[in-house]
């Protein structure tokens, strides 16, 4: 026999419940904690018995990890389950088998190409000394997110169990696709904001060399693209972001410190003028006028 149907105003309470999913994040059973706090409005008008809804609850803290903006999916394809009285055999295995797949689509979807995109046009207008592009950051991202929580708990809880074949069908495809489109935003970051170029120049009868110059005429931004794949291949060796961090901070200091980086120490004056110059190879560092 199913039980009552979740109401507009249940549903958007546990779309906004969905916010605090990582709230009690643990290692042992990863978002368990803020998952069933999410559900348990749902699941306490779902269970009028009290034995029933310890059940319900025991078997939703088992292990979980899926992707925080994409969670209200799995939210409402169990809940509609619950609804429908089905075995917790099944509710289990379906909410394993779905929340897994969906942590992968979103991390492709929204941390390698939505993010960095909104990211990437926002940190120019912020360089630029725009003060909306931090706002629009936040408000694009956050709207995003919100938008794409309701309107997953609607369609799941709505469709039910034919919503996995909705989400598994072209889910290979689709996936592959936003990796695709992260990749080539990656690459359109590296030529508009990669800046690191090389300070040698070579001298010989007369005749001056810019290694710099004769590397952008054959590649321009090679530099940053050599750092970036260096750090992926790093990366696919199982370094952790952390050491590729660090190696980027050892060489550039050692680069600064031997004259290796060209570039510009951004110093300005009292009326906010700035001071050409940068640093010279092996320690000169360069002093700043004195004050008037």
């Amino acid at each position: 026999m199913e039980s009552k149907k979740l109401t507009n105003r249940d549903i958007n309470r546990l779309a906004f419940n969905s916010l605090l999913l990582q709230a009690s994040f643990n290692y042992e059973r990863m978002q368990s904690a803020g998952w069933l706090w999410a559900m348990l409005p749902g699941l306490q008008k779902i269970h009028t018995n009290k034995d029933d809804l310890a059940a319900s609850m025991t078997h939703n803290m088992d292990f979980l990890n899926t992707h925080p903006f994409a969670v209200t999916f799995v939210m409402g394809m169990v809940l509609s389950m619950e609804q429908q009285k089905m075995d917790i055999q099944t509710i289990r295995s379906v909410r394993i088998s779905t929340a897994a797949p969906l942590g992968g689509i979103g991390d492709a979807l929204f941390w390698y190409t939505f993010v960095p995109i909104v990211a990437g046009v926002t940190a120019i207008q912020a360089q630029n000394g725009n003060i909306l592009g931090p706002i629009l950051f936040f408000v694009i991202v956050f709207g995003a997110q919100m938008a794409l929580r309701f309107a997953l708990m609607y369609w799941s809880y709505n469709l039910g169990m034919s919503a996995v074949a909705s989400l598994t069908k072209h889910a290979k495809e689709f996936t592959h696709a936003a990796s695709v489109m992260g990749i080539f935003i990656v690459g359109a970051l590296i030529s508009n904001m990669g800046s690191t170029s090389l300070e040698i120049v070579f001298s010989s009868g007369g005749l001056t060399t810019n290694v710099q110059g004769q590397l952008d005429s054959i590649l321009p931004k090679v530099i940053p693209l050599a750092l970036t794949l260096m750090c992926y291949a790093l990366l696919k060796k199982k370094w952790t972001p952390i050491k590729c961090i660090v190696l980027i901070l050892v060489v550039a200091i050692a680069g600064c410190a031997f004259g290796i980086w060209s570039g510009d120490s951004k110093a300005i004056d009292a009326e906010g003028n700035g001071i050409p110059g940068g640093y010279d190879p092996v320690v000169e560092w360069y002093e700043l006028p004195p004050a008037e």
